[in-house]
This record gives C-alpha cells, structure tokens and sequence, in this order.
C-alpha cells in the first residue's frame, strides 16, 4: 500500500517528524493552527495560541536542547547558553527552511476529528477559513505538544479578583501596582513572580510541597552539563549527589522562608531559576503556603494567614489534552500513559506520538530521536517488539523516577535514559544533516 501520513503540529517536534519522514522518501503533511513553525515558542500577545511570554529563555543548555541534525552551532555560534525565545523561534525557522518543510506544511489549519478505521486507515478531518474538509492517510503522527490547555486548582470559596492561569501571562507590565499571588513552584510560576515582581506593589508565591530551585550556572557551567557528567550512574546515586550539591551551594529552603523539600531528587521537576532566591531575600517575592480558601479578595492560607490580592496568577500547569480524538477512544487527561518509548500505541500500530514526554531536561533532542524511529519503521529497516503490550505496561510501572501522583508527572522521563534507548534502537549513522529527498516508493509493504 502507499502511505500518506499525517502531521498534527508544526512545534518543535512537528518539524522534526515531519523532516524524518520526508527524508526517508515518505508522502507526509503537516497542518497547523499558525502561520509559521515553532508552536509556544512564537512569541505574541495575542491568546490565540499558546505562547511564551515576554521575558522566556530556555531552561536547559543549548548544547542538551538541540537538534543533532541541526545544532545551535550550525545555527549560530554565538547563541547564548541560555537562548531566548526569540532565538528559538529564529532556530527552529531556520530548521524547516534548510529541510526544505514549508512546501509540506498547511498552515491556519486546525485538525478538528481523527478517526481510527484500521490498521491502515485514518479519516481526518480539517477546518481552515471556516471550511471543513475530510481527508483519508494511512498514518497519524500526534505531534501537538502538551502545554497549551490550562489546568486551574480549585479551592473553596470565590477569589473576586482577577484570577487568571499562566497561559495569559504575557508580560509583566499589565501588573503594574498591584498586589499579585502566583501559586505554583515550577519554571513558569518562579518565572512570572521574578517578573511581576520588578513592577507589583507586592508579589507573593504560593506553594503546596516544596520545590528544589536549581540555578542555571554551576562553576560557571550550565547547570545541566555539570549534572550531565554523572549520567552514567544509576539515576538514585546521580539523584543523591545532585541533592548534596545544591544543598551546599544553596543551603535548605528553610533559609528563604519556602517550604522544605521532603521527597527525594527526581519525585517532582526541579525549577531552574536564578532570580527567584534573590528575590525573596530582597524582600522583592514573598514565600507563602498553600492557600486554605478565597473570601472575596481575600485569600486565607493554610496556616491562618490572610491578605488581599488584585491579581492570582495560577501556574498550574496543563491537562494532557487531544481535542480531536473521541474521548472514548484515546484520553490521557488523567490516569497512566501506557506506550512503549512514550510513543508506540499498543493497538493501535499506524499512530505515533513524537514530543509526548517530559524529561528532566529537553523534549526536542528526543523528539527528534522518535521520530527518527519512526521513520526507520515505516521503510522496513526496524520492527517494533512482538510483546509491545507487555513494553506498554512496564513503562507505566517501572518508571526512571518514582514522582509524586500528580497529571504533570505522568509521562516523565529521565533525559539520558531516554536518549540512551532510542538510540540503542537506530543505525549507527542515523544523522541527516542535510536535506534528503528520496524519490518516493511505489509501495511499501504493511
């Protein structure tokens, strides 16, 4: 049969499934709400989709967030450690026009249905200019990336301010005077109290567990390439020892009024930030606990604490979400996510997720991996594991890290063994580093 695969998302790991595809000769296209590539990190005030704001860099180091087909090298020597999101965007632009992407990319497109038929059969239907249209592919590459819908807490009582999820925050500006509460301890919530923080009348940062904040510069080395020397001892050993160096350098959360740290490294995603401790000890960020109920513009905290508030900024996170799947057929907005290398369905053989995982560290070098497998699947050279189900499974139990039960910790991954596994699994020369335009085949056998 001949394949005609569909791509949903043209983010950081759209780009490159659909780069890995057409290197291998495959007919593939890829459809977008926007109208350029690199989803979240096209910066814009507008909330017409999901973006950075104002202010974003990356948290992890270029040299461990980059494509390998494509590095920050061959890109811009002088990039910073730390690119901005301007630079992303500018890098991952510049990834699709040298694959040559663009030609097969159909952008202000938005995917509303996919129907599974068969193993060889997807009926997907598009929406764009108000036009819907149904088309028929053999496969489905999900590349629509998880943080773009808002999950909010919930408390008893009503907050009659302004309440508003991180997903709006764009910049601080709007803040101006006001007295703000960011609840959450991840990146984007120490990131959003550093910023109000500069232009609030007060800014507090409410928090229901403790957080480790890693700074992003150790010895003057990226955090992550200090921790990366490490990464061929066992994840508990390498846990212990990067606990032990940030108590040395840091000292406990006690010092800076923040909650303690009770689980062990690894249990929750560490926040990397190096204003947020500043801030705080400048009186600029005031620590809080979790909040007990709102009353009006009131906001009572577990340990009897009251104080009024303009503004809370919920930085929650976001749910798992594949809007144009049927419920009953696929959904992980809550409960496990059973696939195999976080990306091979257990049934369903003709769907791939590529980018699906967070990692203690960076998606995209493993997205980019997936999708490399991917591709080696679809023209024959490897085949998946008869006992896939069983794979399936063991991921779920027996995970790199054992996390607290939460919806953001189930689909983490430990970044080296994550890219160690893929790539036990590809040809020794899977780089392509140059675009490849095989013909395409007459057939590919199923």
């Amino acid at each position: 049969m001949n394949y005609k695969i569909a791509v949903i998302g043209v983010g950081p790991s759209g780009i490159t499934a659909l780069k890995n595809l057409l290197d291998q000769g495959l007919d593939a296209v890829a459809f977008d709400r926007n109208t350029e590539v690199g989803g979240n990190w096209i910066y814009s005030e507008k909330e017409s989709h999901s973006s950075v704001f104002e202010t974003t860099h990356i948290i992890s180091s270029k040299t461990l967030s980059q494509y390998e087909d494509f590095t920050f090298d061959d890109f811009d020597p002088e990039a910073a450690d730390y690119p901005s999101h301007d630079e992303l965007r500018r890098y991952f632009q510049a990834y699709a026009a040298k694959f040559e992407l663009y030609p097969h990319i159909r952008f202000g497109t938005l995917v509303k249905h996919c129907e599974w038929v068969d193993q060889h059969t997807w009926h997907i239907t598009t929406e764009k200019d108000g036009i819907e249209v149904t088309e028929t592919f053999t496969h489905l590459v999900v590349s629509n990336g998880h943080h773009w819908k808002p999950r909010y807490p919930e408390y008893p009582g009503t907050f009659e301010g302004e309440y508003i999820h991180s997903h709006h925050f764009k910049k601080a500006a709007p803040f101006a005077g006001k007295r703000v509460l960011v609840i959450g301890g991840g990146n984007s919530a120490c990131d959003v109290a550093v910023e109000t923080s500069r232009v609030s009348a007060m800014t507090a940062i409410s928090w229901r567990r403790g957080y480790r904040i890693v700074p992003k510069f150790f010895f003057g080395k990226p955090s992550d390439k200090v921790a990366e020397q490490t990464k061929w001892l066992p994840v508990k050993v390498r846990g212990f020892l990067n606990q032990l160096l940030l108590k040395v350098m840091l000292g406990d959360n006690k010092a800076y009024g923040l909650r303690p740290v009770t689980e062990p490294f690894g249990s929750t995603h560490p926040t990397i930030n190096d204003e947020l401790l500043h801030k705080i000890r400048h009186g600029k960020v005031k620590p809080r606990l979790d909040i007990k109920r709102f009353e009006g513009k009131k906001v009572v905290f577990e340990d009897g604490k009251t104080e009024e508030y303009d503004t809370v900024i919920a930085c929650t996170g976001y749910w798992l979400s594949h809007p144009f799947f049927d419920k009953n057929f696929i959904d992980y907005s809550s409960g496990q996510v059973p696939l195999y290398l976080k990306m091979f369905h257990p049934e369903y053989s003709n769907l791939y997720f590529i980018g699906m995982f967070q990692p203690l560290g960076c998606i995209w070098p493993g997205a980019e991996l997936q999708s490399k497998l991917m591709a080696q699947e679809l023209v024959g050279n490897w085949k998946r594991p008869s006992n896939i189900k069983e794979l399936c499974e063991r991921e779920v139990t027996h995970p790199h890290y054992k996390q607290v039960n939460t919806p953001r910790h189930t689909i983490t991954v430990d970044f080296h063994l994550f890219v160690k596994a893929l790539k036990k699994e590809l040809p020794k020369n899977y780089l392509s580093k140059n675009p490849v335009r095989k013909p395409l085949p007459e057939t590919v056998s199923s």
